[in-house]
């Protein structure tokens, strides 16, 4: 009870020593300055309604607002129930553009100036162009620079990023040949970088009236996340005509993937997302040979994961098929060597060699020696069970790495075990039988020698009697 009576007490004392502070600046004519902002946003497009807000820290009598090189107040309104009071503009002009300032009056006292509001009108000239070098697909801790590019001289390019609360990126133009242009470094990127950018071109002379937006530019940032992995069904040789379906897949609990295709050497152009992980892919065609990897992200996100390992899809029936046979013979025994042989009348540069039912990619070997036929060997050694199974081989071109020919008339390698092997497995059962015999021998005599005959064991218990009856 007496702290909450104290309560009131020391609220009334605090309060009476702000109000006072208050109430003497107003009588020395310095009321604390207002804060000022606009609404939707102080960057508004031509012809768009805008409201210039301006609020005082005490109850004020009125409020004034004033536009930058002009003495006199702009617009003077009184204050709603709230301490604020709002200006606004119906429709946004290159006129009502400029920078801002609001103040108030309470009791014969004035307040400073706000800070100043800059209140800049867009679509007032031709929309210029934003491009990203070397793209807009970013690694984290990588870097970008957004070129913002006009056919017109203007003096001045602003950068915005969509829902970034900072001030919009300015620079001076630099002078080219036949277009104007602005670079903006952006990196070592992070996540916060990633988000949809646009820019804009306005004269030194109204810095405020700038032109219509570039088109978006959305900057994406990967290796946010653990790579997901990336595989084919019904396999990563395919005929030509085929279906085929890559499938993405990670434990990560993505909303959305992308697949990115022939993106060894640079970054991927652009990531275009889809909610399910699986990528149909057919009847299939020459076109989609190449390099496969996969993207994993979140919904509404920019930020995507590493990228998954590469896979290669092989297109096969582009050529005649070569032949394929064995040395010493498709049979061989275990432990030994057997050479593939894939041969073709045909040039190929380099040979492939697929075993049936197997994950594995297939095993390449470049030709060595150009003279006709053209051939190669596949060398299995030591052999082994793993090896038996069903063979192909298929030729290609080092300028077209993934058209593949026709497969080979399919090859049955068989490994049966050496007599060696045969000899070895006798003596282990002959050994396993020997040590079996002697256990049941010894179990044998164990009991035999804790069993004897009953008269024997009679005789042996009058003697414990006897020898009983003359100790007492």
């Amino acid at each position: 009870m007496e702290g909450s009576a104290r309560t009131p007490t020391l609220t009334a004392l605090l309060c009476l020593g702000l109000c006072r502070g208050l109430w003497d600046q107003a009588l020395a004519g310095t009321l604390p300055k207002p804060s000022i902002w606009a609404d939707p946003g102080h960057i508004v497009t031509q012809g768009r309604p805008v409201t210039i807000w301006c609020q005082a820290s005490l109850r004020a009598d009125g409020y004034y607002l004033y536009k930058e090189r002009v003495s006199e107040p702009f617009w003077e309104t009184s204050p709603d129930s709230s301490n604020k009071a709002g200006f606004p503009f119906a429709s946004m002009s290159s006129h009502t553009a400029g920078r801002y300032q609001c103040a108030y009056h309470s009791r014969n006292s004035w307040s400073q100036r706000s800070d100043f509001l800059p209140l800049v009108v867009t679509g007032a000239y031709g929309a210029p162009s934003l491009s990203a070098n070397p793209g807009p697909v970013v690694a984290l801790g990588g870097t970008v620079s957004l070129s913002c590019s006009s056919q017109e001289a203007w003096q001045s390019f602003h950068l915005l990023k969509e829902g970034g609360a900072d001030a919009p990126q300015q620079l001076e133009f630099t002078s080219h040949p036949e277009t104007y242009h602005a670079l903006f470094p952006v990196g070592p990127v992070n996540t916060s970088h990633a988000g949809t950018y646009r820019c804009y071109t306005s004269p030194q002379s109204y810095p405020h009236s700038w032109s219509q937006p570039s088109d978006p530019l959305h900057l994406q940032v990967t290796g946010v996340y653990r790579e997901p992995s990336l595989s084919a069904q019904p396999g990563s040789l395919v005929q030509s005509g085929d279906s085929l379906t890559l499938q993405c897949r990670s434990e990560t609990g993505f909303g959305r993937f992308a697949l990115t295709k022939d993106e060894e050497l640079r970054a991927p152009q652009r990531l275009d997302g889809q909610p399910s992980p699986s990528f149909p892919l057919g009847p299939v065609s020459h076109t989609h040979g190449g390099r496969y990897r996969c993207y994993g992200g979140h919904n509404l996100s920019s930020t995507w994961s590493a990228p998954s390992a590469p896979l290669d899809i092989l297109i096969t029936g582009m050529y005649e098929k070569p032949s394929l046979s064995a040395q010493p013979g498709p049979s061989v025994s275990w432990g030994e060597k057997v050479t593939l042989q894939c041969r073709s009348e045909i040039w190929f540069d380099t040979f492939h060699l697929s075993k049936e039912g197997s994950l594995a990619p297939p095993q390449v070997l470049r030709l060595q020696d150009p003279a006709i036929p053209h051939q190669v060997s596949f060398t299995l050694s030591p052999v082994t069970s793993d090896h038996e199974g069903t063979y192909r081989c298929y030729g290609s071109r080092s300028d077209s790495p993934y058209l593949l020919s026709h497969p080979s008339d399919p090859l049955k390698l068989l490994v049966s075990a050496s007599s060696s092997q045969d000899y070895t497995v006798e003596n282990l059962i002959r050994l396993g039988m020997s040590a079996l015999i002697l256990v049941v021998l010894g179990v044998l005599l164990f009991q035999a020698r804790h069993r004897e005959d009953p008269k024997i064991q009679a005789g042996h218990r009058r003697k414990r009697q006897k020898t009983d009856f003359s100790v007492r």
